[in-house]
């Protein structure tokens, strides 16, 4: 484990999200990066059991552009739980700018999906509804590959083996997370 002096800008996030992602986390995150210090780096620490992926995409969207057309470096710690759409969310982050605090565990696992398709009506307009249905599965599963290359780029994970792992709910405890280069350290 590190020594939490080595990082003192981590002692006090400027932002501390918990709980669900989902719209009421995203308002929150929007106001706080609104008033946030307009210079210097910021830390955006987070604690979540998982939430909306989208959600997370957003957030981490807004993390993006800030870092690219503002130069700013943005550095993320997870605390206690970054599960599912929290793991998104870190994914916008250079491995280099990661970090988590002793204890926190990381889940990541595959997009899920629960709907009900009824089917009634015209038979081209039954084809049209299963089509559009297989899109969505599949234009998520292409989302959720993306999200699983950007999180794993420069560790010493493999794209299949995360892709196998997935489906099962693959925990990893801080100090892997390190040392499979997930994030640059424990504090």
């Amino acid at each position: 484990m590190a020594n939490p002096k080595l990082y003192p800008l981590l002692a006090r996030p400027n932002i501390g999200l918990a709980g669900p992602v989902d719209y009421t986390m995203y308002g929150f995150f929007r106001q706080a990066l609104i008033n946030a210090p307009k210079s210097g780096p910021l830390v955006i620490s987070l604690t979540t059991m998982g939430g909306d992926p989208e959600v997370a995409r957003a957030m981490g969207d807004d993390v993006r552009i800030m870092q690219e057309h503002e130069g700013r470096e943005l550095l993320f710690l997870g605390q206690a739980a970054v599960y599912s759409a929290g793991a998104t969310f870190m994914s916008y982050f250079a491995r280099d700018k990661r970090f988590l605090t002793r204890g926190t565990r990381l889940m990541i696992h595959e997009r899920q999906i629960t709907k009900t398709i009824a089917l009634s009506g015209p038979l081209r307009m039954c084809v049209a509804t299963l089509k559009a249905t297989l899109n969505e599965i599949e234009h998520s599963i292409n989302i959720e590959e993306e999200g699983f290359r950007a999180l794993i780029e420069g560790s010493s994970i493999s794209f299949d083996e995360v892709h196998e792992k997935a489906p099962e709910n693959w925990y990893i405890d801080a100090v892997d997370a390190r040392d499979m280069g997930l994030v640059l350290d424990v504090i």
